[in-house]
């Protein structure tokens, strides 16, 4: 289990990441391509990224209702959800925070390629159980 200085830190990773992966590549791609270059550039810094990771998705009371393939899953404690859109909708929040409580990650990033200027939002749930 991480503590919470390490996931904060872990995502400021992602962040300075992104930004410079965002800068180089500007918008206009596809989200694969923006994947795969958050985890070679992530690899590089030291930094653990599982691509299309299965997690389990949980019911309330805890039965296994089938497999959610997360984007990315950092360190393993770091949901994050990519999107390559002009602008990011009530939509995409919803899935990530639906996917966060399902799977029962507490944890969670929104990064958004799409835009010429980019977007992350972090979020936390504190009750996933």
């Amino acid at each position: 289990m991480k503590t919470e200085r390490e996931v904060f830190d872990l995502v400021d990773s992602i962040r300075e990441i992104s930004f410079s992966l965002h800068k180089y590549l500007r918008h206009g791609h596809l989200e694969k391509v923006y994947e795969n270059g958050l985890v070679h550039r992530g690899r590089k810094a030291g930094i653990e990224l599982d691509q299309q990771f299965p997690l389990k998705v949980y019911d309330e009371d805890g039965t296994v209702l089938g497999e959610y393939y997360a984007d990315l899953f950092a360190q393993k404690c770091l949901l994050i959800e990519l999107k390559a859109v002009k602008r990011l909708a009530e939509d995409h929040v919803a899935q990530l925070l639906g996917y966060m409580r399902a799977c029962r990650i507490q944890h969670g990033l929104l990064v958004n390629f799409g835009s010429s200027k980019l977007e992350i939002r972090k979020y936390i749930l504190s009750d996933i159980g």
